[in-house]
């Protein structure tokens, strides 16, 4: 009896990086990459968002099931590569310019406890775990873990305090989704000490230091849990380029550390902030900046030729400001962003 044939395996080169290595034709390209430690641009790893996209200079893939939005047919003909779902056919030359140089830190899997939950409004806990004393975990600030449930079933939160706070413990904000596996939990039946199961860090949003360019932080819900994450940091490195958050929610209690951020503001001198409110009640009492939030950007910003934006929350705010700001002269490899895809968002009628 003879034993079934091997998968080819082929050589994929991202440029203008220079990085290399191989990947099985029955293996995507991103999963592949990261587990030989070269860290290309995603963002949900499922097809759904398309933070992962790049540009195809030579070679041929096969995509599995993805949705339009994150790829269409007109993208994938001019050679746009979806790496979460796409597997070679042949050796492969990518173009993408947010590879990691270096600077990746290893994934982990890890046991956590709980040491509280906070809630801070209606719809959102800030929860805290313990890390294992013997583990060393790090990462960059804007990068996010998985938690690994039951069946094989993974949740994805980012972190929401610095990695030099590692030892106060990990901070992830949290907001219920009703029906959400996780969330119902957490809302509903989580307790301090419970053991939660992490592993981590992934993905591509994270601060670049390398750069002085003037910076646009873009959240919109609990999009500003990696953005707290970066403001914890810039102060603990003394990083002194000027930032301005713009914050959305439908109503006030939605910008659930409003007072965290203006506190920052005496100690970062060059961080303006910008609340913006979509849906205020007559109750609210609310007289701030009113509207769509990655608008109010270009309001203030309607040249953004010389800036660096990282924008993190709901998909249809992180995919209308990528839209929009380039348009308004933005390059495109200064538009950072994690588009916090939900479950219904994934399973949302797909293109394949």
């Amino acid at each position: 009896m003879s034993g079934s044939a091997s998968p080819s395996v082929f050589h994929i080169t991202i440029e203008p990086s220079g990085r290399e290595f191989n990947v099985a034709a029955d293996e995507t390209i991103l999963a592949t990459g990261i587990a030989q430690g070269i860290n290309l641009p995603y963002g949900c790893k499922d097809g759904a968002c398309g933070s992962c996209k790049c540009k195809k200079i030579s070679g041929s893939v096969t995509h599995g099931v993805h949705q339009s939005k994150a790829l269409s047919d007109a993208e994938e003909a001019q050679g746009f590569v979806l790496t979460c779902c796409a597997s070679p056919m042949s050796d492969v030359v990518l173009e993408s310019r947010q590879v990691t140089l270096e600077g990746a830190f290893a994934i982990k899997k890890m046991p956590t406890r709980v040491t509280s939950l906070e809630k801070v409004s209606n719809d959102v806990i800030v929860l805290k775990l313990q890390m294992p004393a013997n583990e060393v975990f790090a990462y960059h600030p804007g990068q996010y873990i998985e938690f690994l449930l039951q069946g094989g079933v993974r949740r994805s939160y980012s972190m929401a305090s610095a990695p030099h706070l590692i030892g106060q413990g990990l901070e992830l904000h949290i907001r219920h989704m009703p029906g959400g596996k996780f969330t119902d939990h957490v809302f509903a039946t989580m307790k301090e000490r419970d053991i939660l199961r992490i592993e981590g860090p992934y993905g591509s949003f994270y601060l670049r230091e390398d750069s002085a360019k003037p910076m646009v932080l873009l959240a919109s819900g609990t999009g500003f849990a990696p953005i707290k994450a970066m403001l914890e940091h810039m102060q603990f490195k003394g990083i002194t380029r000027a930032a301005t958050l713009y914050w959305g929610g439908r109503r006030p209690a939605d910008l659930y550390m409003d007072d965290w951020v203006k506190a920052r503001l005496a100690e970062l001198p060059n961080l303006r902030y910008v609340p913006v409110i979509s849906d205020a009640l007559p109750e609210d009492n609310w007289h701030g900046r009113t509207g769509f939030v990655h608008r109010a950007v270009l309001q203030d910003l309607p040249d953004l030729s010389g800036y660096q934006v990282y924008a993190c929350g709901a998909p249809i705010v992180v995919d209308s400001a990528r839209t929009d700001y380039l348009k308004a002269g933005l390059p495109e490899d200064e538009f950072y962003a994690d588009s916090f895809t939900s479950e219904a968002d994934k399973s949302a009628p797909s293109a394949s």
